[in-house]
């Protein structure tokens, strides 16, 4: 018995002695930083972190391989405790989120009816699902069980509703769902993602020039979330309160309840909202991403050039705006009257986008002039964006228009407005042209005390482009349409005083390329009208006179009828660092197209600084919204079945012709009210691609 115990002990000392050298042969030193930063970390082991478990992500972390914020579940505040450990910054990456895209999908009808396994993946193999619609929400909720945070939800229309203060962006949703309906993504991806044909767009979702989610956002007023419906308006258009007052809103031709009813009114929606976040001083918090070193330059502060601004300074990018009149907002400040839009309210926009940080402002500074491409590049700007708007006018083609005394062109008319130096007029006024920019005039000289407007037009008044809603304000305020006519002659006085226009009638001959019946003058019409001013409103041209330059990089820059020739896709010009967007880059459009312009050239911008793969995907939804064409393909309905008329809410405004209304610049048109706010918003079926909301049709 001793000799065995002995012979155990022995065994055991010998083993020990191999065990002691073999740990100082075989010895693996592991980081002790690995278990301090994994300490940091939830123990969620939910791999949203991109790695199998926290002690795995932790290693990477201290091997360089991951950002001290890749724990997705501990957020900022494990972030900075294993920044600490590091001895590194936690900086402030942006938070993954995950968002349903689909609104509908359950509401679409049946192609079969399917009995099989409750499983989104299971039910998918089978013909990509029981819906008629291919790319809509199954309803079996396999992202709800995915998650393990408790963040998602089937809604009462049975698709996932997200909690975003529970969701951790670990991405388990997005792997589940068959279809690519949720979708995991940081602000910056949602800034730079544009519209695809293969997205969930209801039709004037699609026809929005600057891709704002409207379903969303209606949706949203009409739960009372007028700070979430702002900050979703935000994501596309950071000028809400300027284009809730003047935007044509093109979308509201694309509203599926005009097809048995009046079109929601949308663009009172956009108002409505963002005046009650800002009347109210709710607190919104816009996300900015981590700065990335890089400055770019931007040549105009009009709204193309304060939305590129406010999307690259989002991504991450310096900014700097170079502006040549005294104020922000080009051709919004100084060319839309303050009845339209005023100033204060203007400047509360602008504000929001300044308030950003990491943007600044030189006014005062002309390009070509005071500073050259050369002198931005060598100011240390990586990229520059030319947004010079279209301040310069086009010619009526009437002799001596650039001579008369009291011929003034509507941009010069509407600046010096601007400026606080309204152009001096008499009391009989005509203004050639049909556009808004011609109603502007009209509706300004009424109020700088002329005795009678006169609006001198081609065509008739149904072919006129300008917002229906503006012409019937000039009816409103006596002013007096002359159609069918082109003016010839200028009847001037000795001293080349104008004293009159002649003008000949017009009959309307065959379409032309507009599609619009042609203008034919009538010989021996001549008719003379008596005038003492006449305001040219028939279009206007951006100042490209810098690219008649002969020396520098900027005789680089191809030109065609003035604008700057660039790529629809990225907005870079012939010159790699040189972007364009708004008035400059295409003929003078919308405010709304110029600042959904203002987002593609900062995803051009951003895509070139970061090396990245610039040129729009293959499935880009194009869209001429003027023309209502390149819808996706059966998006666009002839008829829907048991749409009740309900009617749209009535446009609020000053009194048609009392005091305030013909001679003050007051704000004519008025915000609508809470109550028909909401009563509006319940109008709206919440369309998706092909389905729509059958409750909400009654």
């Amino acid at each position: 018995m001793l000799e065995a115990l002995l012979l155990m002990l022995g065994l055991g000392g010998v083993c020990g002695t191999l065990l002691g050298i073999a740990s100082k042969v075989f010895y693996v030193w592991e980081d002790p930083r690995i278990a301090e930063v994994e300490n940091c970390m939830a123990g969620a082991n939910c791999g949203g972190c991109g790695f199998t478990g926290c002690g795995a992500c932790a290693a990477a972390i201290v091997e360089g391989r991951a950002p001290v914020s890749a724990c997705v579940v501990g957020g900022a505040t494990s972030a900075e405790k294993a920044a600490a450990i590091m001895g590194m910054e936690a900086g402030a990456a942006e938070a993954l989120t995950s968002e349903n895209t689909c609104t509908g999908g359950v509401r679409a009808s049946e192609k079969y009816y399917y009995m099989g396994v409750k499983d989104c993946r299971a039910a998918t193999l089978l013909y990509a699902g029981a819906k008629e619609c291919a790319v809509g929400c199954l309803g079996f909720g396999s992202c709800v069980k995915a998650c393990l945070f408790g963040a998602i939800e089937l809604g009462p229309e049975g698709t996932p509703v997200v909690d975003v203060e529970k969701c951790v962006g670990c991405g388990a949703c997005e792997n589940a769902c068959p279809k690519g309906i949720m979708q995991v993504q940081t602000p910056s991806q949602r800034i730079l993602h544009v519209n695809e044909v293969i997205d969930r767009l209801a039709p004037c979702r699609q026809t929005c020039p600057a891709e704002i989610n409207i379903p969303k956002y209606i949706h949203h007023i009409k739960n009372k979330e007028y700070d979430k419906a702002y900050l979703t308006i935000m994501e596309r258009n950071p000028m809400p309160l300027s284009t809730g007052r003047v935007c044509p809103h093109p979308c509201e031709d694309a509203c599926r309840r005009a097809l048995g009813d009046e079109p929601v009114s949308i663009n009172q929606l956009k108002r409505f909202c963002s005046d009650w976040v800002f009347n109210e001083g709710a607190q919104v918090k816009i996300p900015v991403a981590p700065d990335t070193g890089y400055r770019v330059a931007i040549v105009g502060g009009g709204p193309s050039g304060l939305s590129a601004a406010f999307y690259l300074r989002r991504l991450g990018h310096k900014v700097k705006i170079f502006e040549w009149l005294p104020k922000l907002g080009g051709m919004i400040y100084y060319g839309i009257p303050e009845y339209r839009l005023p100033k204060a309210i203007l400047y509360k926009d602008i504000q929001r986008i300044l308030d950003l940080g990491g943007i600044e402002v030189m006014t005062g500074v002309k390009f070509g002039v005071d500073f050259d491409l050369e002198s931005l590049v060598g100011g240390g700007f990586d990229a520059v964006i030319m947004t010079i708007g279209a301040m310069n006018h086009a010619s009526a083609r009437i002799p001596d228009e650039d001579k008369v005394k009291g011929v003034v062109p509507a941009t010069t008319f509407l600046r010096k407005q601007g400026l606080g130096d309204p152009y001096p007029i008499g009391k009989r006024v005509g203004v050639i042209g049909g556009g808004n920019v011609a109603m502007d005039c009209l509706r300004s000289s009424v109020r700088l005390g002329a005795e009678k407007v006169y609006c001198l037009y081609r065509r008739e008044v149904k072919d006129m482009p300008a917002n229906k809603v503006e012409i019937e304000a000039c009816h409103h305020e006596g002013i007096e349409f002359i159609t069918l006519c082109t003016p010839t002659k200028f009847v001037i006085d000795d001293e080349g005083n104008l004293t009159g226009i002649e003008y000949l009638k017009n009959e309307l001959g065959e379409p032309d390329a507009s599609g619009r019946q042609k203008p034919v003058p009538i010989k021996g019409s001549e008719t003379v009208l008596p005038l003492d001013n006449f305001i040219l409103a028939i279009g206007q041209t951006t100042d490209s006179a810098f690219a008649d330059q002969e020396k520098g990089s900027v005789t680089r820059i191809e030109t065609k009828k003035g604008s700057i020739v660039v790529n629809l896709d990225t907005h870079q010009s012939d010159i790699p660092y040189v972007f364009s967007s708004g008035d400059s880059a295409g003929p003078p459009g919308l405010l709304v197209a110029a600042i959904g312009g203002g987002r593609r050239a900062a995803r051009g911008i951003h895509k070139y600084l970061m090396g990245e793969e610039m040129a729009f995907p293959e499935t880009r939804l194009r869209v001429d919204s003027r023309r209502m064409t390149g819808h996706i393909p059966g998006t666009i309905f002839d008829s829907i079945e048991g749409i009740e008329k309900k009617g749209r809410i009535g446009q609020p405004e000053l009194e048609p012709g009392s005091y305030e209304r013909n001679h003050t610049y007051a704000e004519v048109d008025l915000t609508v009210t809470e109550e028909d706010a909401l009563k509006e918003a319940d109008r709206c079926m919440r369309c998706c691609l092909t389905c729509y909301n059958d409750d909400l049709v009654r």
